[in-house]
């Protein structure tokens, strides 16, 4: 059987420390699959040196390949520069969701006693992403204009992966875009959302407007949740559920496309934080996102193996902080380097048991 192929797309400062840590688990002595790794290097330098023309090349593997596993790149500020890898790399695979779920973790103490997962269910293009912008008159005068825009398509795809991602992990649809302030540009997104709800009715539906989902996370406990939300407020939404949890390092941040019959076309999977330049160099840098990036990416691979295996990195990193194995971000004192090396060697020992197990099956 042929390797699967990724497209490993590098980036900038810690960021690219933490990817490299964390391809260390696909390795074939760890995992024992085949797997071929494309690279391309997303660096700020390298984004410049060919005017995006790599950002590009990435774009076209995934499209290939189907899957790929990103580092956190550095977005300039200047608006004649490169601009952002994620957005041009949505646009060109035709991303349009963004699923990021806060978890519990094992041995860490949630904020508000929360404890049962929240996924936000993100639209990734259009919004307030790419707007154009522009300003008129002078002085205290000034104004500045921006023009969004959703379409209708986004908005059902989003809609329909939420409540097909609740019914997966028996969750309730919870919370909405503020459509009673902006009828016709949010509301087509409500519009969306009340039509998923009634072709799955078995799904429970609690719509409320997204101020109001942000105050009631703080009383939530028990009930697992699905958060469907427009692009800018999915991406600030996203940042608060992962640090009840714990920690924005955490958890794993995934972009996915579909096509017409609404099956996963492309899987890229990430660390849902920044470069962090403050920690480049000094091996502190919390891996445990880019981690299980790596083990999200193979659940969305079709082989057996690939699955096992991502079940096995999920439950190794898990486990690894329950026992007490934590950066800094955590309360612990690992290092970058101590926590993959202790995943990996978990990881190997579960793959060794289990194997031992099936020949006792046979």
């Amino acid at each position: 059987m042929a390797a699967s192929k990724i497209a490993v797309l590098h980036g900038d400062q810690t960021g690219e420390e933490l990817l490299r840590e964390a391809l260390r688990l696909l390795e074939r002595d760890v995992l024992g699959l085949e797997l071929e790794k494309v690279d391309f290097d997303l660096s700020l330098e390298e984004r410049r040196k060919t005017r995006n023309q790599v950002v590009i090349d990435a774009a076209e593997a995934l499209r290939e390949f189907g899957f790929g596993i990103k580092a956190a790149t550095v977005t300039p500020e200047g608006a004649g520069d490169v601009g952002s890898p994620n957005a041009i790399l949505r646009k060109q695979v035709d991303g349009r969701v963004i699923v990021r779920t806060g978890r519990r973790i094992p041995g860490v103490r949630p904020l508000a006693g929360v404890h049962a997962p929240i996924s936000v269910i993100r639209m990734a293009v259009d919004d307030a992403y790419g707007a154009k912008e522009w300003r008129e008159g002078h002085d205290l005068d000034e104004w500045a204009y921006r023009t969004e825009k959703i379409s209708r398509r986004t908005c059902r795809i989003v809609a329909e992966y939420a409540f097909a991602h609740a019914k997966r992990i028996e969750a309730k649809v919870f919370g909405g875009p503020k459509f009673t302030v902006s009828p016709v540009y949010e509301g087509m997104f409500k519009e969306e959302l009340d039509a998923a709800a009634e072709r799955h009715p078995d799904v429970r539906y609690d719509p409320q407007l997204i101020d109001a989902t942000y105050a009631l996370l703080l009383s939530t406990t028990g009930e697992s949740l699905v958060i469907p939300a427009l692009n800018r407020d999915g991406d600030t939404l996203s940042d608060l559920v992962l640090k009840m949890f714990g920690t924005i390092a955490g958890a794993e941040s995934v972009l996915l496309a579909f096509d017409d019959a609404g099956a996963v076309t492309v899987a890229m999977t990430e660390a849902p934080h920044g470069t962090a330049p403050a920690l480049q160099g000094k091996n502190v840098a919390n891996p445990m996102a880019m981690i299980l990036a790596v083990a999200s990416l193979l659940g969305y691979m079709k082989s057996d193996g690939a699955h096992h295996a991502s079940r096995v990195i999920y439950e190794a990193a898990l486990e690894a902080v329950s026992d007490g194995v934590r950066t800094a971000d955590l309360g612990g004192h690992a290092s970058t380097t101590d926590f993959t090396d202790e995943v990996i060697r978990r990881v190997r020992l579960k793959i060794d048991v289990w194997s031992a197990l099936a020949d006792v099956e046979r």
